[in-house]
């Protein structure tokens, strides 16, 4: 929950740049000129919602919002994300207005996937069509819905294996286009367990490129997060977190949070301090100043190396 939550705050600040790029660039700027086009994947909404509600609440110290800033920054790519190519696909056994965040966040959502459906969740996601299509329990059939019309439609069907193999592969980009002249694709809500296939509901000259998950790019005033280096004898050389200039050496004590203002800028101050009350890897302190217990740098950039992560993918629908 810690990457889900720091990974929302990631794109939420790169939402917020590409907005001010498109700003500054005018109204006749390539799509290329703010970034690849980014797919986000929120699966099993329902539940992650509590989820970061609850990180939130176990994290926040005196004088945070009230409010999850993931949450928040989630809410501005679903209100503003798809001017800037950064698109939404989310799956929820029931898209309710509470677990969504509002009735107004689930109206962003123009494509609709639903199987399986209750003649509640029917109401409740396409109240505007009537009557309602018969469910059917056939594999992988499917409505969907948009601009006030049902499709009965047969989507894939993958394995798991197949399934991450698809979406680890690296197909070749293709080509950069001209910016096209209709509407841009609209965020996609993917309910009821169902499949889509990705090409079909992309422009037709679009072809994903899905790199098998990459780092997602951090805010321009923060250092990219570096990986460890590849040997060409198949062993890894560690590589030091990028620091601050000026910052203190590996062997220096500092508290959490000048650990991430200096060292750990990639990782948030409340993941720092929820993987010290919950990560039984992180470093024991190496000393006390008043009420606050220090850390030795080398240990901290250490622990951030080997931590484990989320997988998150971006693909480059051009």
């Amino acid at each position: 929950m810690a990457d889900i939550h720091d990974a929302l705050i990631q794109l939420g600040f790169e939402g917020r740049r590409r907005i001010r790029v498109a700003d500054e660039l005018g109204m006749d700027y390539e799509p290329d000129a703010v970034g690849p086009r980014r797919l986000i994947l929120l699966e099993e909404i329902n539940a992650t919602m509590r989820q970061l509600a609850r990180y939130w609440e176990k994290t926040r110290v005196s004088g945070d919002p009230k409010v999850s800033p993931a949450v928040d920054a989630l809410m501005e790519i679903l209100f503003m994300g798809r001017q800037v190519r950064m698109h939404v696909l989310l799956v929820a056994q029931s898209a309710t207005a509470r677990a969504l965040g509002g009735p107004e966040v689930r109206e962003q959502f123009y494509t609709r996937i639903m199987a399986r459906y209750t003649v509640n969740a029917w109401r409740m996601l396409a109240p505007e069509i009537q009557p309602i299509p018969k469910s059917t329990k056939h594999k992988g059939r499917a409505q969907v819905v948009m601009g006030g019309t049902a499709r009965e439609t047969q989507v894939l069907f993958f394995t798991e294996a197949e399934a991450r193999g698809w979406a680890t592969s690296s197909p070749a980009p293709a080509k950069t286009k001209k910016r096209p002249t209709g509407p841009s694709l609209a965020s996609s809500a993917v309910l009821q367990n169902a499949a889509v296939d990705l090409q079909a509901a992309a422009p037709a000259e679009a072809t994903p490129a899905l790199p098998g998950f990459p780092e997602i790019p951090v805010h321009p005033a923060l250092p990219a997060h570096q990986e460890n280096a590849a040997n060409p004898d198949g062993t890894t050389t560690a590589t030091t977190s990028p620091t601050i200039p000026g910052a203190a050496p590996d062997d220096a004590v500092v508290g959490l949070r000048e650990a991430h203002r200096r060292h750990l800028p990639e990782i948030t101050l409340a993941a720092l301090r929820y993987a010290r009350a919950n990560d039984p890897t992180f470093p024991d302190p190496a000393g006390k100043r008043g009420a606050e217990l220090l850390y030795r740098v080398g240990d901290l950039k250490r622990w951030a190396r080997n931590r484990p992560r989320a997988a998150v993918g971006i693909t480059d629908l051009r």
